[in-house]
Order: structure tokens, then C-alpha cells, then sequence
């Protein structure tokens, strides 16, 4: 038995917060079993969970300066995986949303469109022009289009007005149109997140 062990949660959050980490490997002995079923029950995947809690106690760790000063640390755990969870959640669904759309022109889209460009082309022309867009015009059209953020979410994450993020999306879209038009995929114009 190690003199951690018999130390309470408050005394181990005390040390942990000096950058101790016989505190912290007796914190994520004594949590990370518990933490992990609550995650699981989230979740319902083994490996998805194993990740959160790979998270969880990583960034126990290195943000361990700024964990107030008294507090429930089973609680403040499981508010931390609960907050990773929904996160992860809202992420995959971003990314299933931003897939469907694509998947939902590669549908609509015309035989010859398909014999022209396959998804992995489509998809590669698409995200290449994403990518030549100036940083700002590139970063405000990817937090609308991939993290589907509103006008008003966007401006106020970047500081910027409602109307700059609206003029930078349109200026976006109409440069994502024009590069794909002119490299031979007009098809590529009826995309769903290009209107």
C-alpha cells in the first residue's frame, strides 16, 4: 500500500495540482474503472469509451493547475467524461451530417456525372478547393458547412460580424463553384452544402 493510497480525494487533488504524479496515478487507479462503466453506458462501444477515458484522465492531467480548489472529484470526473461524451457525440454527428450530404448528391447525381468522378474523387476535388480558400474565408466556411454552426455562432466564436461571416461563406461558395467548374466537374455545382 503506497502512502497515496491512504491519502483522501482533497489531499490527492492537492498534490496533483502541484504536478505530482504518484497523486495522479493513485487518481486514475482509484476512478478510471468507475469513470469507464458510466462512459460505456454512454456510449455502448468498448473502444469509443476506452478513448474518453484516455482523454479524460489526460486532460485531468494536463490541465490539473486549473481544477478548483475544493471539490467532489468523483463528481468532477464524471461531469468531465459526461462533457467528452457529448462532445464526441456532437462531432459524430457533424461528420455523419457532412457525409450525408455528400452521399445525398452522389445519389441525385446523373450516370455520367458518377462514370466521371467517383465518391473518393468528388470528395477530394471538393475538400482540395475547401483547402486553397484564404485561412479566414477557409476557417469560417468549414465551422458553417462542417460543424454547421450558425451566421450568428460563427461570428461570435471569431469575433467578426454577422454580415462578414455571410459575405465570407458566399465568397466561399462562389470560389468552391468557379474552381470546380472550370477543372471540369460542373456536376459538382448541385452539391447540397454549396447552396
Amino acid at each position: 500500500m503506497t502512502f497515496q493510497h491512504r491519502l483522501s480525494d482533497q489531499e490527492l487533488v492537492d498534490l496533483l495540482k502541484t504536478g505530482n504524479q504518484a497523486a495522479f496515478t493513485e487518481i486514475y487507479d482509484r476512478y478510471w474503472r468507475i469513470m469507464y462503466g458510466h462512459v460505456y453506458k454512454m456510449l455502448l462501444d468498448e473502444e469509443e469509451s476506452k478513448d474518453v477515458i484516455q482523454e479524460l484522465f489526460s486532460s485531468l492531467w494536463i490541465n490539473s493547475d486549473r481544477i478548483p480548489d475544493q471539490l467532489n472529484l468523483s463528481g468532477y470526473l464524471y461531469v468531465m467524461a459526461k462533457n467528452k461524451v457529448l462532445n464526441l457525440i456532437r462531432k459524430n454527428k457533424f461528420q455523419t451530417a457532412y457525409l450525408n450530404s455528400l452521399a445525398t448528391f452522389i445519389n441525385e447525381a446523373s450516370t455520367a456525372t458518377m462514370d466521371e468522378l467517383n465518391e473518393r474523387d468528388l470528395a477530394t476535388a471538393i475538400e482540395r478547393e475547401i483547402q486553397s480558400l484564404p485561412p479566414r474565408m477557409k476557417q469560417v466556411f468549414e465551422l458553417s458547412r462542417k460543424e454547421n454552426l450558425s451566421y450568428k455562432e460563427i461570428a461570435k466564436r471569431l469575433g467578426i460580424s454577422e454580415e462578414t461571416v455571410k459575405k465570407q461563406v458566399h465568397n466561399s461558395i462562389k470560389a468552391i463553384k468557379h474552381h470546380l467548374k472550370a477543372s471540369g466537374g460542373a456536376a459538382l455545382l448541385a452539391l447540397a452544402f454549396l447552396r
